[in-house]
């Protein structure tokens, strides 16, 4: 895959999205199922990754990048996080003066709805490929119950997922 390929693809992924992980069936489609450069692992890692590093949630696309072509990916990766952001200001002087009107405010709220299904919709094949055990599948459902139940941070869920992964390495061995 060319870094030229790797740049449109994820760009078309940050274009069409609007939150940081909206893009991931997008970049699940495109690089895992029909170029095949990209495991649903590697897919997962990224995704893992760019939720326990600082900065912005949408990071998780630096990463893609650098799994596919390493550093140079990565610099594709950081281009198309950042070009929507050059390209919004426009759309949001025309939406943000017509952002109460009821045809507007729907569309809006259609594609956050679409947005989150799609997340859905990827999530369940990650799941397949990473929750293989019994541990797995009580750390995804103690993970998405106490998230489901409180306003806790993700990074403390996932620090202590991390936590609890050490703690059965040193037990079982």
């Amino acid at each position: 895959m060319s870094l030229i390929l790797l740049y449109a693809l994820l760009l078309k992924a940050t274009l069409t999205s609007f939150s940081g992980l909206a893009p991931l069936p997008m970049v699940r489609a495109d690089l895992v199922e029909r170029y095949r450069v990209l495991t649903d692992r590697q897919l997962s890692t990224a995704v893992a990754t760019g939720r326990v590093g600082p900065g912005p949630i949408g990071l998780w696309i630096v990463s893609v990048g650098y799994f596919v072509k390493g550093v140079p990916g990565a610099c594709m990766g950081t281009l198309a996080l950042i070009t929507p952001a050059f390209l919004i200001l426009p759309l949001l002087r025309y939406l943000g003066a017509r952002a109460e009107r009821p045809r507007v405010r729907s569309m809006i709220q259609a594609m956050t709805v679409a947005a989150a299904g799609l997340i859905v919709s990827v999530m369940a094949g990650l799941a397949r490929d990473t929750i293989t055990d019994a541990f797995s599948l009580a750390v995804a459902g103690a993970s998405f119950v106490v998230l489901a139940a409180t306003r806790l941070d993700t990074l403390w869920v996932i620090g202590g997922a991390a936590v609890a992964g050490l703690v059965r390495t040193v037990l079982v061995g």
